[in-house]
């Protein structure tokens, strides 16, 4: 009997390096791919145990939901960061540069 590729293993891949490249864009966007990469990693997961010997893939998909599970812990921090930033600074101040440097040299003087 001839192997059959597991359904959205390359997808799951790419997924998976989606969610850490994007990061950088305030957590979201790598935040819903790492999501759906891990989402779509558990459901070929699971295929695949049923089967194993129907289905060839699987090391693209235990790296994809690898790099999603990455990717989302990555994402969680960078969204945690501009929360907290937007905390101490307030997002009136994001708006202003004179205002956001006058916050921040407020804060770094109470730190000292």
């Amino acid at each position: 009997m001839e192997q059959q590729k597991l359904p959205n293993a390359t997808l799951i891949l790419v997924f998976g390096i989606i969610s850490i490249v994007t990061c950088c864009c305030y957590g979201v966007i790598g935040l819903i791919f790492g999501i759906i990469g891990l989402i779509l990693a558990n459901k070929a997961t699971n295929l695949y145990a049923l089967n194993p010997d129907q289905y060839e893939g699987y090391n693209n998909v235990k790296l994809g939901k690898t790099l999603s599970i990455i990717g989302i812990v990555l994402n969680i921090l960078v969204v945690v960061f501009f929360v907290w930033i937007v905390s101490i600074i307030g997002w009136d101040a994001l708006q202003n540069e004179d205002l956001m440097r006058e916050r921040l040299e407020d804060y770094l003087g109470n730190m000292e």
